[in-house]
């Protein structure tokens, strides 16, 4: 296996393994320069069993390892950060339960550098045969949460969360037991929906990939608003009081004119990837906010915030790093934040949002690559004629963007036009011409 855009990830059983988490810990044990390591994982039915054997890996090498059991990946990074130690999360984040995988962490929670992916992965076909490790911990200690809970506390100043009636979807993931205790412990009035994993519903219909379920939820129980995380709870996706739902776009903006209102935008600039909507743009060169467009993932989006010294970024997606705070993306600390925002304001977050940017209307449609035919690459090359004549027929008015993923069997065309029809249409119209060029070869 190898590096994607956020660690090592694929099918259970198949794909990943216990030998490789074995092999991996072994790999990431020799390169990372600590020998202290934290780890954690989601609420997946194979997590408990590739945490055992990553965690056998390392302790077969010296490392010392702080096992926090069922915990989201913002927490293991802070709690790797407090403590100097790298860190290991096991989680897909937002695939189906079927699929699993590992993010690595430098010293300090810090995203691995490429050097250090390529060092591993160049270790990761040795045999590696390790003593099995204990079984894991149900979950972090009590002072562990304390300590995080206090980090997120000291992102919104101190501030109390109090007031609006909140809804969180936990995706039945890695935060069903901390969303809870930690938005009450800030003051909020929350309700926690989908916070009952059983090791396969893990954001199955729910979550930050499904935010309609908590739309209905929002308007059934008459909230004023609410936010879905992902299964590892890295990213999240709002829904305002009206049902409404908010992508990462949207949060980035309104937290983005919040943040240079309080003279607290470092150099006024918002970094996005080349997925965020064409609306986000058009907003922040009103708001006199200038634009830094990475490649998609948040690793890239780390990278460009710490050299030029920003403040926040992130992807439509949800996964928002709010730099001064965190050097990789946290769910929880986004919806703080933004939670912070309404209080603060005393507006609805549906106004918030409108005002904060209009999106232009995107189609994203996913086509899946025979993994025996060309690579998801070599597709995207063969129809550019295809993906430039629409671009032609848009003619400025919108955006085409055609990528293989980094995580999944995919190429993923995403199309913005003035209106809906168009969008779809030119969206399939490259995704037809695609699936084409995959038959063919």
């Amino acid at each position: 296996m190898r590096f994607g855009t956020d660690g090592l990830r694929g099918r259970y059983g198949s794909e990943l393994t216990e030998d490789v988490a074995s092999r991996l810990g072994v790999a990431v044990a020799e390169v990372v320069a600590v020998d202290a390591f934290v780890v954690g994982g989601d609420s997946r039915e194979s997590t408990s069993s590739l945490e055992q054997a990553l965690v056998a890996g390392l302790v077969s090498r010296g490392a010392r390892v702080e096992r926090l059991g069922l915990a989201p990946t913002p927490l293991v990074a802070h709690r790797a950060a407090r403590t100097g130690a790298a860190a290991l999360v096991v989680s897909a984040s937002h695939n189906p339960f079927h699929d699993n995988g590992i993010k690595v962490f430098g010293p300090g929670g810090t995203k691995l550098d490429p050097d250090s992916e390529r060092a591993i992965e160049s270790l990761l076909n040795r045999d590696a045969a390790v003593d099995p490790a204990p079984m894991t911990p149900e979950g972090p200690e009590a002072s562990v949460v304390r300590d995080y809970v206090e980090h997120l506390r000291s992102i919104i100043g101190g501030r109390s969360l109090s007031g609006p009636r909140v809804v969180i979807d936990a995706a039945n993931g890695a935060a069903s037991r901390l969303a809870g205790e930690a938005f009450s412990a800030l003051g909020a009035n929350v309700e926690v929906i989908e916070d009952h994993p059983d090791g396969r519903n893990i954001n199955a219909g729910c979550g930050a990939t499904h935010p309609g379920s908590l739309a209905e939820q929002v308007l059934a129980r008459g909230a004023d608003l609410g936010f879905a995380l992902d299964g590892d709870a890295d990213r999240v996706i709002a829904v305002d009081g009206t049902g409404r739902v908010l992508d990462g776009d949207h949060l980035m903006a309104m937290l983005a004119i919040d943040l240079r209102a309080r003279g607290a935008l470092s150099g006024d600039t918002l970094v996005v990837t080349v997925m965020s909507n064409l609306g986000l743009r058009q907003a922040m060169e009103t708001a006199g906010i200038s634009i830094v467009e990475t490649p998609v993932g948040d690793r890239h989006v780390a990278e460009a915030l710490r050299a030029g010294g920003c403040s926040l970024g992130g992807e439509q997606s949800g996964h928002i790093i709010l730099a001064d705070h965190a050097p990789s993306g946290d769910g929880l600390a986004t919806a703080s934040a933004v939670l912070d925002l309404v209080v603060r304001s005393g507006r609805p977050l549906a106004d918030l949002g409108s005002d904060a940017m209009t999106a232009l209307p995107q189609t994203l449609v996913n086509v899946e690559v025979d993994p025996a035919g060309p690579t998801a690459a070599s597709l995207v090359a063969e129809t550019a004629e295809s993906i430039a004549e629409v671009e032609r027929q848009l003619a400025g008015t919108g955006r085409v963007l055609v990528r293989p993923s980094g995580t999944e069997p995919l190429v993923r065309v995403m199309v913005e036009a003035p209106t809906a029809e168009l969008a779809e249409s030119a969206a399939r119209a490259i995704a037809e011409a695609i699936r084409g060029r995959s038959l063919s070869g």
